[in-house]
Parts: C-alpha cells; structure tokens; sequence
C-alpha cells in the first residue's frame, strides 16, 4: 500500500504509463496531469520497462542488504554471554570489543535487551503469551464525572455551582484489552 501522501496508487501508476506508451502523451503532460514531477515519473516508466507491471507496486523499505550489520556468530557470542554473565551492554564490550549500542541492537533485535525482564536466578524471561486471541482479556472500567451545562467548577469556581446541578452521577467507560492480538475496545455505559 501507498504510503499516506503519496500521489500514486498502482492505478495511477498503470496511468501513466498507458498515457505515455500507448496515447503517446509526453512524459511532462503526464506527470503534470497526474500532478507529480518528471523526476518520479520518469521512475515509475523506468521500473515498467524494467519489471514490467509488477514494477509499479509497492515494495519493501527493508534494504536488501546490510553490510554493517553484526555477523551471526558474534550475535550469538553476545546473547550467550548476555545469558552466562547476566550483565548490561556496557560489561560485555570488553569481551565484544563492539559499541554498548551494538550490542544493545543485538539484544533488543532477539527481546533481551532489559535484564529486569528476566528471572534474577535463571535469566528465563519472565513473559507471558497466549495462544488464541480472547484467551485472556484485560478489563477495566473508568468513572467520569459528568459536566453540567454551562460548564464547570474550572470556569466557575467550586462554590458557584447552582443547586440544581449537584449529584449529576458519572459516566461509566468500561475499556477491554486482549493479551494476545493488539486489539483493544472501549465503550460507554448508555
């Protein structure tokens, strides 16, 4: 998917390139009808000549590669000796001979970069997961006062309330978490 301000879906893109290939528009005429620059058009022509209508999807911002990333074995020197000796980033350069923020990224990339998530004794990580969605839910619920008309005690002070407006009761917000997928609910008492 496009990303939020982008000018071009995969359409638009199809777009222009049957304007320019087959209606034999000029690539200006056609940038300046879809209203992006010659430079991102002439880009997204390059990449249908080159790879054709796949081209002109979406792809990863991922890089394809990494030639500063650590290397396996030495990520996996660093989490074995995260687990033996049981001590911060900052302890294990010496035995590395790497950046406290390299190892860091090692440890944080494989969920071990906090040693107070993990059991003092053992160094297990104290997580819990569950299996189905639903399994385990968080629930809470949160009372709000509710606001007479007119406003407030904010605006008004708290001794000019009239009368008639005292007891006005809560509103009732109940709030739902699942402790398996990111899905969260929150709804209102009617």
């Amino acid at each position: 998917m496009a990303h939020p301000r982008a000018k071009l879906t995969p359409f638009g893109r199809l777009l222009l390139v049957h304007r320019v290939e087959q209606l034999r528009w000029s690539v200006t005429e056609a940038a300046k009808s879809l209203g992006i620059s010659r430079p991102t058009a002439y880009k997204w022509l390059a990449r249908w000549h080159r790879d054709g209508e796949p081209g002109l999807t979406d792809r990863s911002s991922r890089p394809r590669r990494s030639p500063r990333r650590v290397p396996a074995d030495l990520a996996q020197r660093i989490l074995a000796l995260r687990r033996r000796l049981r001590v911060g980033q900052r302890r294990l350069v010496p035995y590395v001979g790497r950046a406290p923020t390299t190892i860091y990224a090692v440890l944080r990339r494989h969920g071990l970069s906090r040693l107070h998530d993990g059991d003092r004794a053992t160094g297990v990580p104290i997580r819990y997961t569950r299996e189905h969605p639903g399994e385990l839910l968080h629930l809470d619920m949160k009372l709000l006062g509710r606001i007479p008309p007119g406003d407030g005690h904010r605006v008004h002070g708290r001794g000019a309330a009239p009368s008639r407006h005292r007891g006005l009761g809560y509103e009732a917000l109940h709030v739902a978490i699942d402790g398996r997928s990111p899905m969260a609910v929150c709804k209102q008492r009617p």
